[in-house]
């Protein structure tokens, strides 16, 4: 069922996201097996669609995770280099020929994204559901996202700003356990990046730096990708904070948790440090996308139940 997707197709899909905007309801409204009795096989639905797409192409797993986070954070525009959108239109489309308007888009992509987890090899945790879609865009939340050279103290700013905490931004940064990123966005941490050295950034391994040079070469291609954890790049694992310690994060922001000391004591955690209460992975990351979930989420009569995820309802 996957197929390629039109520029119109993922321009739709922008506004779908930049459209679920923050508003003052709370989340009272949500709740684990919301559809029970309106929608019975509203899970089953999501997950085959995402299984089904998933044994054609894995990548989609960490598509449609990052989906999910940039819906939760009110940002869309990085999402049109991700896979994912057929996935939801396929699932949106099934869920409608049996429970016509009952189903949001923002459900489904909730739904997909714990199942794209537990098809790389993460756990599951219960999604409450019973959000709506919404009907405006606001684009000034394009920026609350956290960008590649953000510091920690940015970071942890633009997370608190959504009710999260410092945990939440480690444990959730560190779904990039799974997925990919392009040369563009953090060569320039191999070249010219100090006046010392070998001109590298000097946070990272300088056994990896010539590794991450012979495959995004200075005038390279950009768009080249490299998996975000080089340990396991299709494995949902801790693996990614063990590359923290050992200087082999690939963004900029992402090792920035371990060079930062307010948040490394977290990281540490993660990894099994002896002396530190340790954290599993695993059941934090989903308690930290429960708690993402649920920022200004629309509920009750607020909002929609779009037709089709690529466009507001009309009339």
């Amino acid at each position: 069922m996957a197929g390629s997707i039109s520029s119109k197709q993922k321009l739709f899909f922008t506004i779908l996201f930049l459209s679920m905007a923050i508003t003052s309801v709370k989340s009272q409204g949500t709740r684990v097996n919301f559809y029970t009795k309106t929608c019975p096989r509203a899970e089953s639905i999501v997950r085959s669609t995402v299984q089904s797409h998933f044994r054609s192409d894995p990548s989609i797993a960490p598509g449609l995770l990052r989906m999910h986070f940039h819906d939760c954070f009110k940002t869309a525009l990085p999402n049109l280099g991700l896979k994912g959108y057929e996935v939801i239109d396929d699932a949106k489309a099934q869920l409608e020929a049996a429970c016509p308007g009952v189903v949001s888009c923002a459900d489904i992509l909730s739904l997909a994204a714990r199942d794209s987890v537990v098809l790389s090899n993460g756990a599951s945790w219960a999604v409450p559901t019973g959000r709506r879609d919404g009907r405006i865009s606001l684009a000034s939340e394009v920026s609350s996202l956290p960008g590649f050279t953000d510091s920690v103290d940015v970071q942890k700013q633009k997370f608190a700003a959504k009710g999260l905490n410092a945990q939440d931004l480690v444990t959730l940064v560190g779904g990039h356990t799974i997925g990919t990123t392009a040369c563009q966005f953090f060569r320039y941490r191999l070249y010219n990046f100090t006046t010392t050295g070998n001109g590298a950034d000097s946070t990272i391994n300088p056994a990896f730096v010539s590794q991450l040079q012979a495959i995004c070469p200075e005038n390279g291609d950009g768009t080249k990708r490299v998996g975000l954890d080089n340990g396991s790049p299709n494995r949902f694992d801790a693996s990614f904070f063990t590359n923290l310690r050992n200087g082999r994060g690939i963004l900029e922001s992402d090792q920035k948790l371990w060079t930062d000391p307010s948040t490394r004591t977290l990281v540490q955690r993660f990894t099994g440090v002896r002396g530190l209460l340790g954290l599993t992975f695993s059941v934090e990351f989903g308690k930290s996308m429960v708690k993402m979930s649920n920022i200004g989420v629309k509920t009750g009569n607020v909002g929609e139940i779009r037709k089709i995820c690529s466009a507001i309802n009309q009339g």
